[in-house]
């Protein structure tokens, strides 16, 4: 190992660790507003893929717009699971929302098995985006520099959004007391369709970038990038966003430097992820920035 390699690898690890964060902060943002863990996130994530693959076999996109599609599509999903899976059990027990969350993630994986079919879909690679630049002897792929910065641009948008807008404010008042929100005049509905909507759009991003880097697609791709998000909105506080981010990136990190480092052990990286979120919630059980 020498310090190109070691740099190659750090580059590899930060770009996964910032997808991961994407993903993270849509179930931390639904969970911090609506306090209901959204199992179904990850297959949401599995849906965007599909709407690009189809957006480009099949209506001709060029991959830019296919890519924006999928966005918007995946959006429109988000607020659609909303209004009939939980929606409807917002007053019910919190065992009742979770049963639809699990319910309706096993709806979303049978739906694209059905319909999409079960075998694996090849991705369109943009030749723009497969360039390799040479950095300081580091080769890296242009895709991974605009992951990168991507991330870096929706956690300071998110930032924004959150603390120094009306509807920020409106979704913050939610997190703590709907009633009390209500009384203020926010309109809950309409906050809560917006944060799934953001949240959704979150994991198209995320969804873009991961099938960009592991170009293969089929309806349970999104089970194994939404258990390890879900651990990293934990090991970060869920409900924060910079938490989030920090625990997909703790992930990321361990996950490409452990086979690095430590290739006789690449087949334990998930045991090492969960013993990191076992110390976490030992020693600081909110999580590393805690519960906001």
């Amino acid at each position: 190992m020498n310090l190109t390699l070691f740099m190659q690898h750090l580059a590899n690890g930060v770009a996964l660790g910032f997808v991961f964060g994407l993903v993270a902060i849509g179930y931390t943002l639904v969970y911090g507003v609506v306090k209901l863990v959204n199992f179904a996130h990850g297959d949401i994530f599995m849906m965007a893929a599909f709407f690009v693959y189809y957006g480009i076999v099949l209506f001709s996109f060029p991959w830019w717009l296919s890519f924006l599609f999928a966005i918007f599509l995946t959006a429109l999903l988000g607020i659609s699971i909303e209004k009939v899976a939980y929606k409807p059990l917002r007053n019910a027990p919190r065992i009742s929302s979770l049963c639809s969350a699990i319910g309706m993630s096993f709806l979303l994986e049978n739906f694209a098995i059905v319909v999409f079919g079960g075998r694996q879909k090849p991705f369109y690679q943009p030749p723009v985006l497969n360039r390799t630049l040479n950095v300081w002897g580091v080769r890296i792929q242009l895709v991974t520099i605009i992951t990168i910065v991507v991330s870096i641009g929706a956690l300071f948008f998110l930032s924004y959004l959150v603390y120094k807008t009306k509807m920020g404010l409106a979704m913050r008042a939610l997190a703590y007391d709907f009633d009390t929100a209500r009384l203020m005049g926010i309109n809950v509905d309409r906050t809560i369709t917006f944060t799934f909507a953001v949240g959704s759009s979150l994991a198209a991003i995320s969804a873009i970038f991961w099938a960009l880097r592991y170009p293969q697609i089929w309806p349970f791709m999104g089970v194994f990038p939404g258990w390890r998000a879900f651990t990293a909105a934990i090991i970060g506080g869920i409900g924060s966003i910079k938490g989030a981010m920090v625990g997909g990136f703790l992930i990321g990190m361990i996950s490409i430097l452990l086979v690095a480092f430590l290739p006789d052990l690449a087949g334990y990286r998930d045991a090492f992820i969960f013993i990191m979120l076992v110390f976490v919630l030992l020693f600081k059980p909110t999580g590393l920035f805690g519960e906001t």
